[in-house]
């Protein structure tokens, strides 16, 4: 990595098991973008993620997936953050957000995990909060059911268009942020 790299890394669970699900739409943004880039994930195994180096008109995308569990994702973007030499201001990550709606695209540097595991892991990890994220709203549980559960069921058809539209919507503001940060 050079100073003029950014390191977008999408938080998800590995495993066909969670490839649709809610806890899984940074990894929906990822995948969009390696599309639209033509490039496909590698594996890292120094680091236990997958990574793939993507050229802009701003900086060069190093987009990266962990392959641990949500939970435990601190290490692997620590050991990768390492590896590639980038601080905690080029760093983005992609995760899902219970208190946007669905299709909402957030982006904001630092702040509170709002109950996040995943996030609340890298902040430890890094020993810092001050990471860019990019928040994809994947809305609230519906009655009384457990948040817990809610973010590892699958989207509904209806919900794939949604978030279709919404993993363009946040591919385009990564692609933004490396032309401006």
């Amino acid at each position: 990595m050079t100073s003029s790299d950014l390191l977008v890394i999408a938080l998800g669970n590995p495993g066909p098991k969670y490839e649709n699900t809610r806890h899984n739409a940074g990894v929906s943004v990822l995948d969009e973008l390696l599309s639209r880039h033509q490039a496909r994930l590698s594996a890292h195994k120094r680091t236990n993620t997958e990574c793939a180096r993507l050229h802009t008109p701003g900086r060069t995308i190093i987009a990266a997936r962990t392959r641990s569990y949500m939970n435990l994702s601190g290490g692997p973007v620590k050991a990768l953050a390492d590896y590639f030499g980038c601080s905690p201001a080029d760093l983005v990550v992609l995760h899902d957000e219970l208190e946007l709606d669905l299709g909402t695209v957030r982006h904001r540097l630092g702040g509170g995990d709002k109950g996040h595991n995943g996030l609340k892991s890298i902040s430890s990890a890094l020993g810092t909060r001050d990471y860019h994220r990019v928040s994809l709203g994947i809305g609230r549980p519906p009655g009384r059911m457990d948040p817990s559960v809610f973010v590892l069921k699958p989207f509904s058809a209806k919900e794939r268009i949604e978030l279709s539209i919404m993993a363009a919507d946040a591919a385009d503001e990564v692609e933004r942020l490396a032309t401006e940060l």
